[in-house]
Protein backbone atom coordinates (compact mmCIF):
# COMPACT_ATOMS: atom_id res chain seq x y z
CA UNK A 1 0.00 0.00 0.00
CA UNK A 2 2.79 2.29 0.65
CA UNK A 3 6.69 2.42 -0.70
CA UNK A 4 9.07 4.13 1.00
CA UNK A 5 12.37 6.13 -0.57
CA UNK A 6 14.75 7.85 1.48
CA UNK A 7 16.95 10.29 0.31
CA UNK A 8 19.32 13.40 1.45
CA UNK A 9 22.03 11.37 3.26
CA UNK A 10 25.62 12.59 3.19
CA UNK A 11 28.26 13.47 5.33
CA UNK A 12 28.47 16.54 7.31
CA UNK A 13 30.49 17.89 10.03
CA UNK A 14 29.42 18.46 13.26
CA UNK A 15 26.90 21.26 13.48
CA UNK A 16 26.17 21.13 10.03
CA UNK A 17 22.27 20.82 8.41
CA UNK A 18 20.90 18.47 6.51
CA UNK A 19 17.85 17.87 5.32
CA UNK A 20 16.27 14.57 4.26
CA UNK A 21 13.39 13.47 2.29
CA UNK A 22 10.79 10.63 1.93
CA UNK A 23 8.80 10.07 -0.76
CA UNK A 24 5.96 7.44 -0.73
CA UNK A 25 4.96 5.89 -4.42
CA UNK A 26 1.78 4.23 -3.11
CA UNK A 27 -2.00 6.25 -3.86
CA UNK A 28 -2.74 7.12 0.40
CA UNK A 29 -0.01 8.60 1.66
CA UNK A 30 -2.06 11.47 2.95
CA UNK A 31 -4.04 8.80 5.14
CA UNK A 32 -0.76 7.33 7.14
CA UNK A 33 0.86 8.88 10.00
CA UNK A 34 4.61 9.09 9.31
CA UNK A 35 7.72 9.15 10.92
CA UNK A 36 11.30 8.56 11.00
CA UNK A 37 13.55 6.50 12.83
CA UNK A 38 17.39 5.91 13.21
CA UNK A 39 19.86 3.21 13.91
CA UNK A 40 23.48 3.96 14.46
CA UNK A 41 26.35 1.64 14.03
CA UNK A 42 25.92 -1.24 16.21
CA UNK A 43 22.58 -0.15 18.08
CA UNK A 44 19.16 -0.95 17.98
CA UNK A 45 16.54 1.22 15.67
CA UNK A 46 15.24 4.54 17.94
CA UNK A 47 12.82 6.91 17.25
CA UNK A 48 13.92 10.34 16.17
CA UNK A 49 10.22 12.05 15.21
CA UNK A 50 6.75 11.78 13.51
CA UNK A 51 3.65 13.26 12.45
CA UNK A 52 -0.09 12.83 12.27
CA UNK A 53 -1.69 12.23 9.20
CA UNK A 54 -2.25 16.50 8.68
CA UNK A 55 1.25 17.01 10.01
CA UNK A 56 0.11 19.26 12.64
CA UNK A 57 0.65 16.38 15.78
CA UNK A 58 4.41 15.84 16.11
CA UNK A 59 6.86 14.30 18.47
CA UNK A 60 10.13 14.19 18.83
CA UNK A 61 12.93 12.41 20.55
CA UNK A 62 14.85 14.10 23.55
CA UNK A 63 17.74 13.68 21.95
CA UNK A 64 16.89 15.77 18.76
CA UNK A 65 13.93 18.00 19.84
CA UNK A 66 14.78 21.46 19.22
CA UNK A 67 17.03 20.40 16.06
CA UNK A 68 15.24 18.79 14.55
CA UNK A 69 12.12 19.51 12.42
CA UNK A 70 9.64 16.93 11.20
CA UNK A 71 6.61 17.89 8.13
CA UNK A 72 5.13 16.24 5.37
CA UNK A 73 3.72 17.64 2.05
CA UNK A 74 0.61 15.60 1.17
CA UNK A 75 -0.08 16.81 -2.21
CA UNK A 76 3.74 15.65 -3.00
CA UNK A 77 3.52 12.20 -0.71
CA UNK A 78 6.86 13.04 0.86
CA UNK A 79 8.05 13.30 4.49
CA UNK A 80 10.61 15.84 5.57
CA UNK A 81 13.09 16.13 7.89
CA UNK A 82 15.02 19.01 8.59
CA UNK A 83 18.20 18.27 10.57
CA UNK A 84 20.19 21.68 12.16
CA UNK A 85 23.38 21.42 14.67
CA UNK A 86 24.45 18.04 13.40
CA UNK A 87 26.09 15.94 16.15
CA UNK A 88 28.56 12.99 15.89
CA UNK A 89 25.81 11.13 18.08
CA UNK A 90 23.27 11.56 14.91
CA UNK A 91 25.30 9.27 12.65
CA UNK A 92 22.75 6.61 11.74
CA UNK A 93 21.09 5.11 9.11
CA UNK A 94 17.58 7.18 8.81
CA UNK A 95 14.76 5.30 8.33
CA UNK A 96 10.85 6.69 7.50
CA UNK A 97 7.52 4.67 8.01
CA UNK A 98 3.94 5.17 7.58
CA UNK A 99 1.57 3.74 9.52
CA UNK A 100 -1.89 3.46 8.51
CA UNK A 101 -4.26 2.86 12.41
CA UNK A 102 -1.59 4.53 14.98
CA UNK A 103 -1.07 8.05 15.52
CA UNK A 104 2.25 9.72 15.50
CA UNK A 105 2.44 9.30 19.29
CA UNK A 106 1.62 5.61 19.38
CA UNK A 107 4.04 5.27 16.66
CA UNK A 108 7.28 6.51 18.96
CA UNK A 109 7.34 3.53 21.13
CA UNK A 110 6.23 0.65 18.37
CA UNK A 111 9.86 1.09 16.54
CA UNK A 112 10.35 -2.95 14.71
CA UNK A 113 6.37 -3.83 14.87
CA UNK A 114 6.04 -1.12 12.16
CA UNK A 115 5.48 -2.80 8.76
CA UNK A 116 6.22 -0.08 6.13
CA UNK A 117 9.95 1.29 5.92
CA UNK A 118 11.84 2.01 3.55
CA UNK A 119 15.49 0.94 2.91
CA UNK A 120 16.96 4.33 4.74
CA UNK A 121 19.63 6.80 4.28
CA UNK A 122 23.07 7.04 5.88
CA UNK A 123 23.64 10.34 7.47
CA UNK A 124 27.56 10.36 8.96
CA UNK A 125 28.80 13.41 11.35
CA UNK A 126 32.28 13.92 11.84
CA UNK A 127 33.66 15.62 14.54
Amino acid sequence: QVQLAESGGGLVQAGDSLSLSCTDSGRFFSNFSVGWFRQPPGKDREFVASCNKGGVVTHYSDSVKGRFTISRDNAKSTLYLQMNNLKPEDTAVYYCTADLLHDAQAMSVMGNYLKFWGQGTQVTVSS
